[in-house]
């Protein structure tokens, strides 16, 4: 197994990456979240009390990618050259896609600025919805964010 390089000796260490090369960088990360057939149609109609949900998501996943490296202890920050956002509306599953794609030129990869990116626009969707959510019961069923992953990391 690799040796850890943020652990040594019981303490935390942020990798030192000055020697390291400029390099073009991209990263791509994606997630789903669930909802319940009548939210999906209030997002599809621009119907949801909070607003256009789709582009809420869309600003605060940018601002999520910026905000990384102050919520990941050993993220270092990064100068973000580029962040697009995409939404993909799967009907026959009731659920919205998210996807991330992040670029910079610099020494280490944008990976978990995808995925911050991806979650807080899954999670920014959560929030505007939430109340839509809720079963007679006050339980939400259907509701979950699932699958968010790195689907490509591009250096050159």
């Amino acid at each position: 197994m690799a040796e850890f390089t943020h652990i040594k000796d019981d303490k935390a260490y942020m990798v030192d990456v000055t020697q390291k090369t400029d390099v073009n960088r991209l990263a791509v990360a994606a997630g789903k979240i669930y909802l319940r057939e009548e939210t999906m149609k209030a997002i599809r109609e621009g119907t949801v009390v909070k607003g256009n949900v789709l582009a809420t998501a869309r600003v605060a996943a940018i601002q999520g990618v910026k905000r990384t490296s102050d919520l990941i202890p050993m993220c270092h920050p990064l100068p973000i050259g580029g962040v697009s956002v995409d939404f993909e509306d799967i009907a026959d599953e009731n659920c919205i896609e998210a996807t991330c794609t992040v670029k910079t030129y610099g020494k280490t990869g944008v990976e978990m600025e995808a995925l911050t990116g991806v979650s807080i626009a899954l999670l920014t969707i959560w929030d505007m919805v939430k109340s839509a959510e809720k079963d007679e019961h006050g339980q939400y069923p259907v509701t979950g964010i699932e699958d968010i992953h790195v689907v490509r990391k591009e250096k050159n």
